[in-house]
């Protein structure tokens, strides 16, 4: 009788690989538990008072930390090796700022708490840089070139449940207990989900990678243009990044918005904001399903032009109510295309990478993105007093659709 692949490896996979995929998975449920804590963490700098432009702050200081350091994490992992110790370690100090968050707010003064929260989430951004790009070497060092789609969508949809679970239940226990300890108690417990992350995925074992060529004894000026020499061999790599750079501003542009649409706007209690992201995120994993089958059956484009002209809508659509059902509705339909956006979009941009220069690469996408995403929050935000949240909101579909359209046009002319 064959055993059960609880791991989801592909046939034919070596133990070490086999356990690879059940670990990534296992730091899949802690990072669910951590989405819980991020969910709410602006819907609680807003439920303290703060500004417009204090929440798109709170979005934007990841991006403008990204921005600086970025390629720089990139060369130190490119030269450093070892990069699970550093994906592990770096994930377990982020979702501990959670926790230094939650106590914050319990002993400090009132008029120092926000600027304080900010702060933490700063310095907290250091190692949330280091991260992206270590994360997306490991996965994609563990998956393999063929295994992007059946590794990610797996991880996702664990991820997906236990998030969409946590956030519901923490909206439950928000409501129900009085504020600002409710919130206290709330983040400093989902801290503990870094712990499950670090003890699962500093085990995963990976063969040593080959060694990038070393530019020794050159000047900056020599290093910088061997770079550009680098990248421009690269010209899928370019084409896709282009591209994803202006669907991805407004994708960002969003993030800040939504929380004060509905804690502002449409005055949704706690609850309400849980059951609003929790079906977000339940629906992921029909999501995954549902887009890996039509990954084989038709192909990324078709999967990248849907999602992303999908997607598009959403922020629209949750402009013109202020019912939450239907704003639930339309949370629980994105979730679905933000699935399949998920796994198409990485494997994409790994197809354009060359695995000899993956940190170096990865982390100039990270950069690119970061580039974007420090303004367009700040510029949400401000948006929104001069027009509304829902008049900002729509900007951020009217970005969207200018990013799918870079997309469908950008092939058309390719085959031209």
């Amino acid at each position: 009788m064959r055993s059960i692949n609880w791991s989801g490896a592909p046939e034919g996979a070596t133990p070490v690989q086999r356990r690879n995929y059940l670990l990534v998975q296992i730091d899949g449920f802690g990072v669910g538990l951590e989405v819980a804590a991020a969910t709410f963490l602006p819907v609680f700098l807003a439920r303290l008072g703060a500004s417009n432009f204090e929440i798109g702050l709170l979005t934007a200081m990841p991006a403008f930390t990204g921005l600086l350091l970025s390629i720089p994490a990139g060369r130190f992992l490119q030269s450093h090796g070892n990069v699970v110790a550093w994906h592990s370690r770096t994930r377990l100090l982020y979702v501990s700022s959670y926790a230094v968050i939650g106590v914050a707010s319990l002993v400090l003064p009132g008029p120092y708490v926000i600027p304080a929260l900010l702060a933490i989430r700063m310095v907290a951004t250091f190692s949330l840089t280091l991260l992206a790009v270590a994360f997306t070497v490991v996965m994609n060092a563990v998956a393999g070139p063929t295994g992007r789609y059946a590794l990610m969508s797996r991880r996702w949809s664990i991820g997906g449940i236990t998030s969409a679970l946590a956030v519901m239940t923490v909206g439950q226990i928000l409501n129900r207990l009085e504020f600002p300890t409710n919130y206290q108690l709330v983040l400093i417990f989902l801290s503990s989900s870094g712990l499950i992350s670090y003890f699962s995925s500093i085990r995963i074992q990976l063969p040593d990678p080959e060694p990038a060529s070393r530019a020794h004894g050159l000047s900056f000026s020599q290093r910088v243009k061997g770079s550009i020499d680098l990248i421009r061999r690269e010209p899928a790599f370019i084409s896709f990044n282009a591209k994803w750079f202006v669907y991805a501003a407004g994708l960002i542009q969003s993030i800040p918005l939504f929380p004060l649409y509905y804690v502002n706007t449409v005055q949704a209690t706690d609850a309400w904001i849980g059951i609003i992201n929790s079906v977000q995120a339940a629906v992921a994993p029909l999501g995954y399903l549902l887009w890996a089958r039509q990954i084989r059956a038709r192909g990324s484009r078709f999967v990248m032009l849907s999602t992303t002209l999908a997607l598009a809508l959403y922020p629209a659509l949750t402009a013109l109510t202020h019912r939450v059902e239907w704003i639930a509705l339309y949370a629980g339909l994105s979730g679905i295309f933000a699935a399949g956006l998920n796994l198409v979009s990485f494997d994409e941009l790994m197809k354009t990478v060359p695995t000899e220069y993956s940190a170096f690469f990865v982390s100039l996408t990270q950069t690119l993105q970061n580039f974007s995403a420090v303004a367009t929050p700040l510029l949400g935000t401000l948006l929104a007093d001069q027009i509304g949240l829902g008049g900002a909101l729509v900007v951020s579909g009217l970005l969207r659709l200018t990013g799918f359209g870079l997309f469908a046009f950008g092939k058309a002319a390719a085959a031209q």
